[in-house]
This record gives structure tokens, C-alpha cells and sequence, in this order.
């Protein structure tokens, strides 16, 4: 499992997961988005313009 924290967000993934390749997010312990990687597809729930800036960073620096 992976686990970043960056802009009061807590991002965590699992390596060999089913497919499509994604990340759970979450805030204040309660999922807020499901989002497929690297193609930003929110699968379920909602993504701010802040959190897609933080994914996109995190898919740039290699980190998912």
C-alpha cells in the first residue's frame, strides 16, 4: 500500500489493486473521491480543482 498525505488530503493506493489503476481520497477520515490515475477519471464521489493540481503533481513526481 501506498500513503501520501499532501494539502489536508490523505491519498492511498494498492499496489496490484483491480483495474482501472486509482487512488482513494480522503479528508477528516471520510472517503471523498475514488479517482483513476494517471487519467483523472473521478470514479465516485467529487474532486476539487485543488485535488486534481495535488494528483497531477503526485503523477508528475513518480509518487502514483
Amino acid at each position: 500500500m501506498g500513503r501520501e498525505r499532501r494539502g489536508g488530503y490523505l491519498i492511498e493506493w494498492w499496489i496490484g489493486d483491480h483495474v482501472p489503476r486509482h487512488v482513494h481520497v480522503y479528508r477528516d477520515g471520510r472517503l471523498i473521491a475514488k479517482v483513476e490515475v494517471p487519467g483523472m477519471l473521478v470514479l465516485t464521489g467529487k474532486m476539487s480543482r485543488r485535488l486534481r493540481v495535488i494528483l497531477e503533481q503526485l503523477v508528475a513526481e513518480g509518487r502514483i
